[in-house]
């Protein structure tokens, strides 16, 4: 009986920012399909109750020590199978909550820290000649939906992934991109417990009418990082519920009969 391509039984996958939202769905797919899973995040009390064959902690705002903390475990433990880079944090929702400080801060910790993180995996894949990478970048990087300084971020972390495609495919590591839209996870929590209609004004915009599953995410990532999308690298899926498909509030709103 031939294996599924879509297994990951014997793999090693390190995800990082395992202890949050889509994180811990991360986890659980991965261990679905198989693979053993080494889980990433600032301190190990956010790790626990996951299963986890391992963990590295790290701050990914500081890229020196997430480097460090990288180049120690694969000193010992050897290069993982696959990576999924899913830490990431914003709270400047708009162009107006901005300054300097902050937009240093939300790049340090959504592209230069999964830089550091992954550019010392991608040199280890390379030398052993496969391996692949998954980046949770966000529909942010596609359009401007809020968020300015963590969008410039996350586009930045796809103009990455393809660099890592063209100059290191030949050997043997791919690198694509999953760009969810509104995940239902608890960074909503703060938003709707300031507003429980919110979801009325978020919902319209997406076209199955509802807001993303943290495993949807996460079963993006597990084909990504399997057999089964072998062939396919330096490319960039939303995970959106169709947003960024089109404008569906423009066709309600003006187009539709009304």
């Amino acid at each position: 009986m031939t294996a599924s391509p879509f297994r990951l039984d014997g793999k090693t996958v390190l995800i990082s920012g395992a202890g949050g939202g889509i994180g811990q769905s991360l986890v659980s797919s991965f261990r679905e399909a198989g693979a053993t899973v080494i889980g990433a995040d600032r301190e190990a009390s956010m790790l626990e109750g996951l299963d986890l064959a391992g963990k590295v902690l790290f701050d990914q705002a500081d890229a020196k020590g997430t480097r460090a903390a990288i180049g120690r475990y694969l000193a010992e433990f050897g290069t993982p199978d696959a990576v999924v880079s899913n830490a990431g944090f914003t709270r400047a929702e708009i162009l107006d909550h901005l300054d300097d400080d902050v937009w240093a801060s939300e790049l340090a910790i959504n592209l230069n820290g999964a830089y550091a993180m992954t550019d010392p995996i991608v040199a280890a894949m390379a030398k052993r000649g496969k391996g692949s990478l998954v980046f949770i970048s966000s529909v942010n990087a596609l359009g401007h939906y809020g968020n300015p300084a963590y969008a410039a971020a996350k586009a930045g972390l796809v103009a990455y992934a393809k660099a890592i495609a063209v100059e290191r495919g030949g050997q043997g590591v791919r690198a694509n991109v999953i760009c969810p839209g509104s995940v239902r996870t608890p960074a909503w929590d703060h938003r709707l417990a300031a507003d429980p209609t919110l979801l009325d004004n978020v919902l319209p915009h997406y076209p199955l009418g509802r807001m993303v599953l943290p495993s949807e995410v996460a079963n993006a990532a597990v084909f990504y990082c399997s057999d089964a999308s072998s062939g396919i690298t330096g490319t960039v899926l939303p995970v959106d519920a169709g947003l960024t498909a089109g404008n569906l509030r423009f066709v309600d709103d003006v187009l539709r009969d009304k």
